[in-house]
């Protein structure tokens, strides 16, 4: 194909995909104002609009199918778009039907366009998700041919149309389910907020003011990665984007300033990874748990800032003992554009949107939907005006295409964001839909029983064992999902609190994004450092033992979780101090002898433990004092040999 047919191709698939974005974006936001069908229509209408909305954001960027010519991949996004415009069409007009006068009893031509979506949701998985693909093939097998697996977990086999139907059609399972739903809905409202953060460059201020924060300090140049990813953090709630984000600008000027790469690597990582823990809008778990529990978003973030805070304190406490090992200074700057006046004006909207939700939702007790759109609707005219009172005061009257350039970004970002994470929630439907037809969270919650018998520290144990195993090839999401589905009933049965045992699989699933071999975050933040994805992976792992003492701590010590508020601060300052004294015991050297050394560091991993473990909240207290006893001293040495009393991990 010659450049100019090629390039007036590419323009025409650039101005479709961004009027899709745009009737997507302006379709959304009339449902958040008025709630017109409810959510089941609208995965409905919008699954297969998500669909074409990645189909046509590959085709713009040449991956849709790379190996095959122009023509030939123009030719199946045709194919793939019209499959998708039908079915969504069909469905539209024929939901009524479908779910009253034909329930249980579907046609057809029924089955057939709830495959059709259900193949193009598959291809999605394959090119996106590959193990979770793979997964889905087992599981429908599974489902299909259960009769010649041998033991407890055979079954006598359902039928392809039985199998077709709790996929597509029945709407409490497959790709029109829940999960797409709160995608396009609670989480879509969300990402509403973040796009418009993003379109006006808020999350630039963000970083350029962490930056400037961390310069001041002889130590503080590596902390920049940790001050910008709680902020990021605190409105994207996604470590691998987190990553991208601060990591580009941190990690070069921490390798500058004499820090190793993949220390430099695992640091950006353990940070990036807290935006799924970092209220106001965690990670894709926490609207899950809120899903599960059948309670407001608002409750599970109350209930998050205190794991948050554990968590982010521990990895500045890191970050401080390993710069001063390899002692940085600060005549590296991190390469980001100066703080300006308007990256004020920025953070001051940041704020807003912080505080606009935690008040709508905390003190108002507003609907988090609802919340989000109270703040996109102050939030985004007032940016707009700022932005473009800026342009005209710097570049004079500004051309058209500058004066709408963030509201462009501010679609693509929405609509790509929200179309990506409803077609992989669909995709997720599709598993937990074989997971429920064929009984196995049933199933295997006997086997986790009778493993861990009467005894809740091995049932916790197993539980451990097996979220690790999920965690080694899947995302946190379904990490979760599945971790929640087969855990939390035998333990809620023998008595632990539902808030306890969902926050343990949330840390869980977390702790699954570095399970090795896979962690997108790690190989993130090691493609930016040149370093070895391995070394970068493990390093982060103990940069992140906060995330064994929380899953620890939400058992021995569960009102860190069961009620928002001053019953909290009991368990923050136990398993706190617990946290910092296992990584005092891990990074920080109290001797010059090797034994005595290595004899202090011992016993303070082993009263850390009791300080985390012990039942009785005194014993635990009164552990804690040669705890910190032991940090303030090591503080004491630093001040007389600051170059001897730190090691690396």
């Amino acid at each position: 194909m010659s450049s100019a047919p090629s390039k007036r191709l590419s323009a025409a698939i650039d101005v479709l995909y961004y009027l899709t974005a745009t009737g997507f974006f302006f379709y959304l936001l009339n449902y958040y104002v008025t709630g017109e069908g409810g959510p089941t229509v609208l995965a409905v209408t919008l699954v297969p609009i998500t669909f074409t909305l990645f189909v046509l954001g590959d085709l713009r960027k040449d991956g849709l199918y790379p190996q095959l010519g122009a023509l030939a991949n123009y030719f199946i996004s045709a194919i793939y778009i019209a499959f998708a415009l039908v079915t969504g069409v069909y469905m539209y007009f024929e939901y009524f039907n479908i779910e009253t006068v034909r329930a249980g009893i579907y046609s057809t031509a029924d089955l057939v366009m709830g495959a059709i979506m259900v193949l193009l949701i598959m291809e999605y998985a394959r090119k996106r998700y590959f193990v979770i693909f793979v997964l889905n093939v087992a599981l429908i097998l599974y489902a299909v041919y259960g009769w010649v697996v041998p033991g407890m977990f055979g079954h006598p086999g359902l039928s392809w149309v039985r199998v077709t139907a709790a996929m597509s059609v029945e709407m409490t399972t497959g790709v029109y389910s829940r999960l797409p739903q709160l995608a396009l809905t609670l989480i879509g409202s969300f990402i509403l907020v973040l796009s418009v953060l993003r379109a006006f460059g808020c999350v630039d201020s963000i970083l350029a003011a962490a930056s400037r924060l961390a310069a001041r300090s002889p130590h503080a140049l590596p902390q920049s990665a940790v001050l910008g990813s709680f902020g990021v953090g605190m409105v994207s709630g996604s470590g691998a984007a987190n990553a991208a984000t601060t990591g580009s600008a941190t990690i070069p000027a921490m390798i500058a300033a004499g820090m190793p790469r993949s220390t430099a690597a695992s640091i950006e990582t353990a940070s990036s990874l807290g935006g799924q823990l970092m209220p106001p809008i965690m990670g894709i778990s926490a609207f899950l748990m809120a899903d599960f529990l059948g309670v407001s978003y608002f409750d599970v973030v109350a209930r998050g800032y205190a794991p948050a805070i554990i968590y982010f304190i521990s990895i500045v406490t890191t970050v401080y003992l390993l710069s001063v090992h390899y002692r940085t200074g600060t005549d590296v700057a991190v390469p980001t554009a100066p703080f300006a006046w308007h990256d004020g004006v920025n953070l001051a909207a940041f704020a807003m949107v912080v505080i606009g939700l935690i008040a709508l939702m905390g003190l108002w007790n507003t609907a988090a939907m609802i919340s989000a759109l109270n703040v996109f609707i102050i939030v985004a005219p007032a940016l707009f005006i700022f932005h473009t009172a800026r342009k005209w005061w710097t570049e004079g009257r500004p051309d058209l295409r500058t004066f709408f350039a963030p509201l462009g970004r501010l679609v693509d970002y929405f609509a790509s964001t929200t179309a990506d994470l409803t077609l992989l929630l669909a995709t997720l439907s599709i598993m937990t839909g074989a997971f429920v037809i064929t009984g196995i969270p049933t199933k295997v919650g006997v086997v986790l029983v009778e493993a861990a018998g009467v005894n809740l520290v091995a049932m916790v144990l197993v539980a451990f064992m097996f979220g690790v195993l999920l965690g080694t090839g899947l995302p946190p999401a379904p990490t979760y999902i599945l971790t929640a589905l087969v855990i939390a009933p035998p333990m809620i049965k023998a008595g632990v609190d539902p808030w306890v045992v969902h926050f343990f699989s949330f840390f869980l699933a977390v702790w699954g994004e570095l399970t090795p071999p896979t962690s997108v975050v790690a190989a993130v933040t090691a493609k930016i450092a040149d370093a070895p994805f391995l070394q970068t992976l493990m390093r982060a792992i103990v940069l992140c033992v906060s995330l064994f003492t929380l899953m620890a701590g939400v058992f021995t010590r569960p009102e860190l979780v069961l009620q928002p508020g001053l019953e909290q601060l009991g368990a923050i300052t136990l398993i706190l101090v617990a946290t910092l004294g296992v990584i005092f015991s891990i990074q920080a050297r109290f001797s010059e002898a090797r034994v005595v050394d290595l004899s202090i560091r011992i016993a303070l991993a082993a009263v850390s433990m009791i300080v985390l473990l012990h039942p009785s909240e005194l014993i635990a207290a009164l552990a804690g004092i040669p705890v910190l006893a032991l940090i303030a001293y090591w503080f004491l040495q630093r001040q007389t040999a600051p170059a001897r009393f730190t090691r690396a991990t």
